[in-house]
């Protein structure tokens, strides 16, 4: 997806609705009418400004939000030597649209000493290194065994390389950062070593001997909420029920999942406005799944998530031991997720025609 014609995109679509007024300016703080707020959805992405974050951390108390995230470098794809890599879908499944960049086993030793001991970036004030887990920096995987990159984002299994008929020893693999292609990102690869380190280490990867980086590794601060602590199933502050939070701030990651979240929030708010008790989403669908999740968990652990077959409500025990396939129930978990999302939109639908 090309980011950046994507937000411009909605960009204009929010401007040109006639029912929505664009004020564009920093929201510092989030207005009080006498012990009440105003109904307010609060979805600011993860890079809450520091005002905004001073103010939400004042009204959920101190500690409740979390900064964390690295992100990965991205390479100019004309600097990468394509006589190098090759192109391929794990397994070749689906279009080929990853280039692949082969190791053998010698080279990977080389890549990983080096990176071993690469120098970190200096940590900055705001930054608690208790990464999130599922998007640990790739020197920090690495120190957990030298084999561990070869079984995480390394890893070359369903990645024949076509030119010789044999798999890698490892492979770093390349995903396009835009429609044009005209830049890849390096899959797994966020980090938070020094820009002159990650350019000493990253071109010991083949096909990126004299790879001009666009953008280099780094960390960032991503601001979410121990939602489990503070929200309850309708994305409300428990304490304040006219504040509400979507989006990755929230607790989930990913696109789809920040979007869902807040077409949720909007749909429990018109139905609040309305004087009307919101019916929940079902705990069967996936995104009932993920706002069960994010509300259940253990707060004392609570790490941001996508949605995942995990999170979604197990079949019934005597359907488990029937059904075996892991695809077979995965698929049934779909069509149960679907008919439960259509019952609870057609019965959304039918209250709002009521006059």
């Amino acid at each position: 997806m090309d980011r950046v014609e994507f937000s411009r995109r909605i960009t204009e679509a929010i401007a040109a609705e006639e029912r929505i007024r664009v004020i564009r300016e920093e929201a510092a703080n989030l207005e009080a009418t006498g012990t009440e707020y105003a109904l307010t959805i609060v979805a600011t992405g993860p890079l809450t400004s520091d005002a905004l974050s001073r103010e939400i951390e004042r009204l959920t108390g101190a500690g409740r939000l979390a900064f964390y995230d690295s992100i990965s470098p991205i390479v100019d794809a004309e600097s990468i030597d394509m006589g190098r890599v090759y192109f391929a879908a794990r397994w070749d499944k689906g279009t080929a649209d990853y280039i692949n960049c082969p190791m053998d086993r010698a080279e990977y030793d080389r890549f990983y000493d080096a990176l071993i001991a690469a120098e970190p970036a200096e940590e900055k004030e705001w930054e608690k290194l208790d990464y999130f887990e599922g998007c640990l920096p790739i020197e920090v995987l690495a120190r957990r065994g030298r084999d561990t990159l070869r079984f995480g984002p390394m890893k070359p299994v369903g990645l024949r390389d076509p030119r010789t008929g044999k798999t890698p020893w490892a492979v770093v693999q390349l995903r396009k950062e835009n429609l044009r292609a005209d830049s890849y990102n390096l899959v797994g690869f966020q980090n938070h070593l020094r820009f002159g380190e990650q350019a000493r280490v990253l071109r010991l990867i083949p096909g990126l001997e004299n790879a001009h980086f666009l953008r280099y590794g780094q960390i960032h601060r991503n601001t979410y909420l121990c939602a489990p602590a503070l929200l309850d199933e309708w994305l409300r502050l428990r304490k304040l029920p006219g504040l509400m939070f979507a989006g990755q701030i929230c607790g989930v990651e990913g696109y789809t999942e920040s979007i869902a979240t807040g077409m949720l929030a909007g749909i429990y708010a018109a139905a609040m406005v309305r004087g009307e008790e919101p019916a929940p989403v079902p705990r069967a669908t996936a995104l009932g799944s993920l706002v069960h999740y994010i509300t259940h968990a253990d707060s004392k652990n609570f790490q941001p998530a996508n949605i995942t077959f995990d999170l979604l409500e197990p079949l019934g025990e005597e359907t488990r031991r029937r059904v075996r396939d892991k695809q077979e129930r995965h698929r049934m978990q779909c069509e149960r997720a679907l008919a439960a999302f259509d019952a609870w939109f057609a019965a959304k639908t039918r209250r709002e025609r009521v006059p």
